[in-house]
């Protein structure tokens, strides 16, 4: 009788267990190739940035101070170009004309935008409809608005003469009389801008709390009343942004002046940034021009720190 051999298990080999990559070093290199990614984005918004904005804005600075013109090499004259420009008579008409129509676009482009929004706020029905034709303006080139306005000013065919005459009422020179001209392009300026001025107004009208008027009209406050005591007050940090940047968007105003009078009659709508262009591009005279922006430039960043604090200081509270 043979034996059987025991069979005995047999050994596997000793192995060491292999550990699994660790999913917290995957997940940090995928956040940062996506960090990665958003960085060349920004990178690359802030090279166009600094070579559309940034560069020339530094070199207009640099050009202020020297004797510029196509095709000769710059030639350093240190203040000259401001003193030249200081003297120039066509320098005081250009910024008399710019605050004047600043301070215009302030009483007229500022209060209608909010009487407007006060309007629709109150409308019960076809509220986008109207919202639409308010901004409408807005969407039209500012070139073709322009000239939409002029052909509407003129003395001949013009739709604002000839309605006039139709209502047996005196016609006016509106842009060809050095005491309209200006008030003609602030009306066109008015019109064409105040779409978005109404939007924002409305969206701060919208976020006054109802119980606020309820209260008002319990007290007896007729709608007057409810305007200055409720509305105004609840809406006073937008309506000072809103007259903050009208200031600055005014004072630069050039496309009307430019387009429909030609900065005329007699010089009498020549504003800041039209004289520059005319330094520029009929002068030839760049150092002049350069000169002027930075005057403008000084004013305006003073308008836009004293911005730049109120909302910070809003932000703050």
């Amino acid at each position: 009788m043979t034996k059987t051999a025991e069979r005995r298990p047999v050994e596997e080999p000793a192995t060491h267990p292999v550990q699994a990559p660790s999913p917290v070093g995957g997940r940090g290199r995928r956040r940062l190739a996506e960090q990665a990614r958003a960085h060349a984005f920004l990178l690359g918004g802030l090279v166009c940035f600094a070579l559309f904005s940034w560069y020339p804005a530094i070199r207009a600075v640099v050009i202020a101070f020297q004797k510029y013109t196509p095709g000769s090499s710059p030639e350093w004259v240190g203040t000259a170009n401001f003193t030249r420009v200081w003297h120039d008579p066509e320098f005081t008409a250009a910024w008399r004309n710019t605050l004047t129509f600043t301070l215009l676009a302030l009483l007229i482009g500022f209060a209608v935008p909010f009487v407007l929004a006060l309007v629709l706020n109150e409308l019960r029905h076809a509220k986008a409809f109207f919202r639409v034709v308010v901004y409408l303006p807005v969407m039209i080139p500012p070139v073709v608005s322009a000239l939409l306005w002029k052909w509407f000013y003129d003395p001949g065919a013009g739709l604002a003469d000839e309605t006039l005459r139709f209502l047996h009422l005196p016609t006016s020179n509106w842009t060809n009389g050095t005491d309209t001209a200006l008030i003609s392009l602030v009306i066109v300026a008015t019109w064409a801008n105040m779409g978005g001025t109404v939007l924002v107004y409305l969206a701060a009208l919208q976020s006054i709390p109802g119980e606020l008027y309820e209260a008002a009209e319990l007290d007896g406050a007729n709608l007057l009343q409810r305007i200055r005591h409720v509305t105004v007050p609840q809406t006073r940090f937008v309506i000072l942004m809103l007259m903050l940047l009208q200031i600055i968007a005014t004072m630069q105003v050039f496309t009307e002046p430019f387009v429909i009078t030609g900065g005329g009659p007699e010089n009498a709508t020549v504003t800041v940034l039209y004289l520059i262009y005319k330094y520029a591009f009929l002068y030839n005279d760049f150092g002049g021009a350069c000169a002027l922006s930075v005057m403008l430039l000084v004013l305006l960043g003073a308008f836009s720190a004293v911005y730049l604090r109120l909302t910070r200081a809003e932000g703050d509270a």
